[in-house]
C-alpha cells in the first residue's frame, strides 16, 4: 500500500490559480497537495463504500457525481435546469428548492469564452471565476457578459452555442494544450453575429439584464503536466478498485498517470485511500 497520504470520502479537487495551477486532493478531512508528487508513483484504492456528498447516506450507486438517489431527485442542484439553464422554471413556481434558487440562480452569472479543446462558451456564478475554468482544463478564458440570473445567462449561451461549442472534448484536452486563440476576436465576431438576438433578449428582460464586459481581461492558465498521453485510456474505480502509476500531470479534474487518466470529480462520495509508493 505504501505511505497513506489521506483516506475518506472524496470530493472534487480544490485548485488555486498561480503560475501553475496548484491542486489539492480532498479525501475525508484531509487536503493533500498533489503538485509535489509529480513523477512519483501513487495509488487510489476504493473500499466499496459510497456516501452521498449532500446527506452522507450510504448508497450503492452514485448519481450526478456523488449523490444518493433521493437527493438526486429532490435537490435543486441536481435538476436538469442546472445543465440546461435556459430551462429554468423558478418563475413558474416549480423550483425544487426556491431558497436555494434565490441564492444560486437568481444572482449575477458570467458568460465566458474559454479555450479547452478549442473555443467554447460557458456560464458560471461570479464567485466560481476562475475555479470553473480550471475545472474544465481551460488554458485561456475571458468573461464576455455579466447577466442578472442563471436563466438569462442560459438564454445568451444558447445564442452563442449555435456558433461555437458549449462542451469540452475531454480526450483532446488531455492530449495537450489547445492552440492559442484570439478570444477577443471571437467575442467580437459573436457579438456581430448575435447582435439582433441579444437586443431582443434585452427588450424582453430589461437593458440591465445583460451587460457586455468590453474591458474584461483574459486569464491564461498553466497546468502541472510533465507529459501528455498519446492515447487517452480512462481508468475506472468501479471496475478496478485500485488504480495508479506514475503521476504525469493534473489537468481539469483529471489525474494523468502513465497507466491512464481518471476523472476525480466523477467519484465524489467514494471512500478512497490515496497512497504514495515507498
Amino acid at each position: 500500500m505504501g505511505n497513506v497520504l489521506g483516506a475518506g470520502s472524496a470530493r472534487k479537487m480544490k485548485t488555486s490559480l498561480e503560475d501553475t495551477v496548484q491542486y489539492r486532493m480532498v479525501v475525508g478531512d484531509v487536503e493533500v497537495p498533489l503538485n509535489q508528487y509529480l513523477g512519483s508513483t501513487i495509488h487510489l484504492s476504493f473500499n466499496g463504500v459510497i456516501n452521498c456528498i449532500h446527506c452522507d447516506r450510504k448508497t450503492s450507486k452514485s448519481f450526478n457525481q456523488g449523490y444518493c438517489y433521493p437527493c438526486f431527485k429532490r435537490l435543486a442542484q441536481c435538476d436538469s435546469c442546472i445543465v440546461s439553464p435556459e430551462k429554468c422554471h423558478y418563475d413558474q413556481g416549480t423550483c425544487r428548492e426556491p431558497e436555494w434558487g434565490e441564492t444560486h440562480c437568481m444572482i449575477d452569472h458570467i458568460v465566458y469564452l474559454a479555450n479547452t479543446s478549442g473555443v467554447k462558451v460557458g456560464i458560471t456564478r461570479g464567485s466560481q471565476v476562475p475555479t470553473r475554468w480550471m475545472d474544465q482544463g481551460a488554458t485561456q478564458a475571458k468573461p464576455i457578459f455579466r447577466v442578472d440570473s442563471r436563466h438569462h445567462s442560459g438564454m445568451v449561451e444558447v445564442l452563442f452555442k449555435q456558433r461555437v461549442a458549449d462542451r469540452t472534448n475531454w480526450q483532446a484536452m488531455l492530449k495537450g494544450d489547445a492552440a492559442d486563440l484570439d478570444l477577443e476576436q471571437v467575442r467580437l465576431d459573436l457579438l456581430a453575429d448575435c447582435r439582433d438576438d441579444l437586443d431582443g433578449l434585452r427588450e424582453r428582460h430589461g437593458l440591465q439584464a445583460i451587460t457586455e464586459l468590453e474591458d474584461a481581461g483574459e486569464t491564461r492558465i498553466r497546468y502541472p503536466v510533465t507529459s501528455y498521453p498519446e492515447k487517452v485510456k480512462s481508468l475506472n474505480l468501479d471496475k478496478t478498485p485500485t488504480i495508479g502509476g506514475t503521476l504525469a500531470g493534473i489537468k481539469g479534474q483529471y489525474l494523468i498517470f502513465d497507466t491512464g487518466v481518471i476523472n476525480i470529480r466523477k467519484y465524489g462520495g467514494y471512500n478512497l485511500t490515496l497512497s504514495l509508493e515507498s
